[in-house]
């Protein structure tokens, strides 16, 4: 994954989705995926906190010891979860 802001975003959509699914095996593994993407290909020493409110999502990093934040409208990362919500039956929880 090239773009820093394109890592953060995949591993924001999917904690979401696996924070709403503490038991979905495959969110899980997903989400532990993005997070070594994170750390190996972008250094990302530690996500310090997330925060929200209504139209945003805020991410507070690590950096080379600098912390640093992003931000992503809600409504781009809550839409895979939403998605499922909506549908359940086409995402089954995968428990481990």
């Amino acid at each position: 994954m090239k773009s820093l802001q394109d890592a953060f975003y995949n591993w924001l959509s999917i904690k979401v989705v696996s924070d709403a699914r503490p038991n979905d095996k495959a969110a899980k593994e997903t989400l532990e995926h993005f997070e070594l993407v994170l750390k190996e290909d972008h250094k990302i020493e530690e996500v310090v906190r997330l925060e929200y409110n209504e139209d945003l999502y805020f991410v507070y990093y690590l950096l080379n010891g600098e912390e640093k934040s992003m931000r992503f409208p809600k409504d781009l990362i809550d839409f895979m979860l939403n998605a499922i919500e909506r549908e359940p039956d086409k995402y089954p929880i995968i428990e481990e």
